[in-house]
């Protein structure tokens, strides 16, 4: 998986490299879109590529954001669709489900959205938490927080404007 990444990332930032500079904030919001990039990885990629670090930041945010609303969407009308056709049969659980549920019930939808990144990707998040139950709208919310809070933090580590932990 990893190589993967890396191949994708440097796919893009190549594609940066390549395009005029009026198209590289969209490469960067399409970076933003795939999961385990996210924001924070394409802001990357853009300041890498040469664009302004709010202009990066902004295009990454955004292109993230979109793909997370996109799924939370998409998971809310499945999850409407299955319940409507549900006459009380349990949802099967399994070891992840289950994590995912006590880490719910610990920090609820603003501690799972705002530390989520650091274990999986703001989409995979965003799905689970709208699978089951919470209002689309409120994790579309806190998963917008995330996502500016830490394509903010990344963008300003990689541009030395505060300096990463070592």
């Amino acid at each position: 998986m990893s190589n993967f990444v890396s191949d994708l990332i440097l796919g893009f930032q190549n594609l940066v490299a390549e395009v005029p500079d009026l198209v590289q904030p969209l490469v960067v919001a399409l970076a933003g879109a795939v999961p385990f990039i996210e924001g924070e990885g394409a802001a990357g990629i853009g300041i890498i590529g040469g664009i302004h670090p709010v202009v990066a930041a902004l295009s990454a945010a955004i292109g993230n954001l979109i793909c997370v609303a996109i799924v939370v969407l998409v998971t809310s009308r499945v999850r409407t669709a299955v319940t409507k056709r549900r006459t009380g049969d349990e949802v099967p659980a399994t070891a992840r489900r289950e994590k995912f549920e006590r880490a719910y019930h610990r920090y609820g939808t603003p501690g799972v959205s705002l530390l989520g990144p650091l274990l999986l990707p703001t989409q995979f998040t965003a799905a689970a938490l709208t699978s089951t139950g919470v209002p689309p709208m409120r994790v579309l919310a806190w998963q917008a927080a995330a996502i500016a809070l830490w394509t903010t933090l990344v963008t300003l580590i990689i541009t030395g404007v505060i300096g990463a932990v070592a």
